[in-house]
């Protein structure tokens, strides 16, 4: 195959650790459609995963303008060559698509297609996406670049269908563990919304309860010292703002993590004010010149701030927790430190109470960061978490 696709090992090796980088489904759709574009020299590239109602939840597409993709319209149905990948689980190689039975359907502003390869994606028994290439490049007899041919002289090949076999394999691996990934970050920002309600429900609890005595007090007292009965109603006129701004909190501050929008400093400020409210103990937050990081760190970075926090405000009795994320290099230090009660980190290691060290350990060296722990009985304690950047 000296003049078909990018067959040797070190293109099929990067196209898979390609697949293999990213975390997020849609990137990974996009590192799977280029790659096997690239790889078995195709004009175009595009893939398809299925919803449940006929058409497609996601379809990416690579070789087509962001002009071009806006001018053919809403994304297909699952019909004619389409469907076949879904719901016959069998590849589907034709030198020209147009001459195809089951063609028809594309919108005007639809690229040509001639030569035409298609292969589901399985994950076991399940079809989870289907991977279409089109128009083979074809190598200049002299050398030059490879070139699309309109009438379809050149075609895919046996030795394509069965390259673009193994990259669909990896590719199935990919989504599947990106899928995985999401649902996991799902099931943990649910954690964390839950764990927030709670600490506000509290807060706000307290509130009403103070509201309720004072409007007790107020009514006892209009008859015999309206003086002192009016001092009591102002107390509840204050009580009830408080009320209402905690409940204004519970709000805005229970909507979805908002890393990805935000990014980590303005999300680590918002949550930290959120129980600063919520707790007796004072929280304060500090940010200085800290760029954006890798997803991954910035999300381990707020995993262990959270857990940190947790720690302090619920275990240690603390009546100030400070925390702080500056700039090291090209990376960023977090630090959270508190006043409380503290602890012997080898006993605890020890008796086998990690107060969650053990997975902030974890989350800071699946980074390629560190993390350090400082602590002693009465002196209070300061976690501190560094990365490296990208």
């Amino acid at each position: 195959m000296s003049h078909g696709p990018r067959s040797g090992l070190a293109a099929v090796s990067s196209a898979l650790l390609a697949m293999s980088r990213h975390l997020e489904v849609r990137d990974v759709l996009k590192t799977i459609v280029a790659s096997a574009r690239e790889l078995l020299d195709a004009q175009y590239a595009a893939l398809g995963v299925p919803d449940d109602h006929g058409g497609f939840a996601q379809f990416v597409v690579d070789g087509v303008s962001d002009e071009q993709w806006k001018a053919i319209g809403p994304l297909p149905r699952q019909h004619g060559i389409l469907a076949a990948m879904l719901h016959e689980a069998t590849p589907e190689r034709l030198a020209d698509v147009r001459d195809d039975p089951r063609f028809g359907g594309w919108p005007s502003a639809h690229p040509d297609l001639v030569d035409f390869l298609g292969l589901p994606i399985r994950d076991g028994d399940e079809i989870i996406g289907a991977l279409f290439l089109a128009n083979k490049l074809c190598p200049d007899a002299e050398g030059d670049p490879p070139a699309p041919r309109p009438e379809g002289t050149c075609g895919f090949t046996q030795d394509d269908e069965e390259l673009l076999g193994i990259l669909a394999q990896h590719a199935a691996i990919a989504l599947t563990n990106a899928r995985l990934y999401e649902r996991s970050r799902e099931l943990t920002i649910a954690e964390e919304r839950s764990r927030l309600a709670h600490e506000l429900h509290d807060a706000v609890s307290q509130k009403l309860f103070s509201l309720r005595l004072t409007a007790q007090a107020a009514t006892a007292l209009v008859d015999r010292d309206p003086a002192r009965a009016k001092g009591e109603l102002q107390q509840v006129a204050a009580l009830a703002a408080e009320a209402a701004d905690e409940l204004r909190a519970a709000v805005v501050e229970l909507r979805p993590a908002a890393l990805e929008e935000d990014g980590l400093v303005a999300t680590l400020r918002t949550q930290i004010q959120v129980l600063d409210r919520a707790h007796t103990a004072r929280v304060t937050f500090a940010g200085h010149g800290v760029k954006a990081l890798p997803a991954a760190q910035e999300e381990a970075m707020l995993r262990v701030a959270q857990e940190a926090l947790h720690n302090a405000l619920r275990h240690s009795e603390a009546a100030r927790v400070d925390v702080t994320l500056h700039r090291r290099g090209t990376g960023a230090v977090l630090r959270v430190t508190d006043d409380g009660s503290g602890f012997d980190p080898r006993t605890v290691r020890r008796a086998g109470r990690h107060l969650g060290l053990v997975s902030m350990r974890d989350r800071a060296n699946g980074t390629g960061g560190r993390l350090i722990v400082q602590s002693a009985p009465g002196k209070g304690t300061t976690i501190e978490m560094e990365v490296p950047g990208g």
